[in-house]
């Protein structure tokens, strides 16, 4: 098995909210939305988020990210620890790299708390 190969990373369970729209956000809901939101807020995490949502086999490793992105791996690992801790992304250390996927659940969760009826 190839490294292109490697299974999807295993993602969190993801907490979905009512659109905003339907039912009042609750606390813990509204910073949930907050920092995920807050994590995108940003054209290299964007740019990243979709690098990671189209990567082929599910995972890319971050020394493929630096180049598309045009930042060094230091900065891309910063904007992909950011994703992570938000709950947008996973990684997992496969020998001396780390390999990144997105979470899809969660960019369901933020479009369909944007959603109306």
């Amino acid at each position: 098995m190839t490294a292109r190969e490697l299974p999807v990373l295993d993602a969190p369970d993801v907490a979905c909210c009512a659109p905003l729209s339907v039912e009042v956000l609750s606390e813990p809901g509204a910073e949930t939305l907050a920092r995920q939101f807050a994590a995108l807020a940003d054209p290299v995490r964007l740019r990243l988020v979709s690098l990671l949502a189209t990567a082929e086999g599910g995972a890319i490793c971050v020394c493929d990210l630096t180049d598309p992105v045009g930042r060094s791996q230091g900065t891309v690992s910063h904007h992909l620890r950011i994703l992570v801790e938000s709950g947008l992304a996973t990684s997992e250390k496969r020998g001396r790299n780390v390999w990144y996927a997105v979470v899809p659940a969660a960019l369901e969760a933020l479009r369909a708390a944007l959603a109306t009826r």
